[in-house]
């Protein structure tokens, strides 16, 4: 049986790291670190940063492998993840198995940004991972890109008894501002897709490279802000070769 920690690390900031991750990446004989491309490599030293830090047990051993990228979307969007993450987890299993003596119990780590529960796909590959391999999984919660924009703008995340919408950028340019919400949160949004919104009354919190050194922050009406968010999310992919980026919109009755 192969005990799999999914442990969130936060938006990338050692200080994010909570004393249950340290344990659990020192308690794995196997930490995995997944390498998307030259485009990409800072997020994986980020990963190796983090485990210089906090990894202190010399029997982990540290693999790197190549992540399987999605091909583009022919048939649906649905299809098209499913089958990247059966590669995913194909990929996982391959280097389990290459690692760890066949037919032992062994822990195996992962480190996943923010937290497993939200906007990860690490849960579900660990489903079909399940279905290949004796696992039992184990999530370490983390520190969520929501918590840090909020803590960052000093904001609350919600109106008082209001709901909130934690939405994608995809759903925002298809069907727009989502019914009877007030708030909404819009994460893997790589085209700034607020742009497609009528921005009168819209207030918008925007965070880049959230809690790290490179951080960008941007508030104001959307209406005054937008450009420029679309301008320092240009600056900080072209510094950087990569960004993340997060925002909050919230119909405003009045300024904040």
């Amino acid at each position: 049986m192969i005990e799999l920690a999914l442990i969130g690390i936060g938006t990338g900031n050692p200080d994010h790291v909570t004393a249950q991750a340290i344990e659990a990446m020192n308690a794995a004989d196997l930490i995995m670190i997944p390498v998307k491309g030259p485009e990409k490599t800072e997020l994986a030293e980020l990963r190796r940063t983090l485990l210089t830090t906090y990894l202190k047990n010399p029997e982990t051993r540290v693999v790197e492998f190549d992540l399987p990228v999605r091909d583009a979307v022919t048939t649906s969007y649905g299809a098209t993840v499913a089958d990247w993450h059966g590669a995913i987890a194909e990929a996982w299993e391959t280097v389990i198995s290459d690692t760890l003596d066949p037919g032992t119990p062994g822990r195996v780590a992962l480190l996943i940004w923010g937290d497993p529960m939200l906007y990860d796909s690490s849960l579900r590959i660990a489903v079909i991972l399940g279905r290949r391999i004796p696992l039992r999984p184990r999530v370490i919660p983390g520190i969520t890109a929501i918590q840090a924009l909020c803590a960052a703008h000093a904001i609350p995340l919600n109106e008082v008894g209001a709901p909130v919408v934690i939405s994608t950028g995809r759903q925002l340019r298809d069907h727009g501002w989502p019914d009877g919400a007030e708030t909404v949160v819009v994460m893997l949004d790589g085209e700034c897709s607020f742009r497609t919104l009528e921005p009168e009354g819209i207030h918008i919190w925007w965070g880049g490279c959230v809690s790290m050194p490179q951080e960008r922050l941007v508030a104001g009406a959307l209406s005054d802000v937008g450009a420029k968010i679309v301008a320092v999310r240009e600056e900080l992919r072209a510094r950087n070769g990569w960004v993340m980026d997060i925002y909050l919109l919230r119909r405003m009755s009045r300024k904040p």
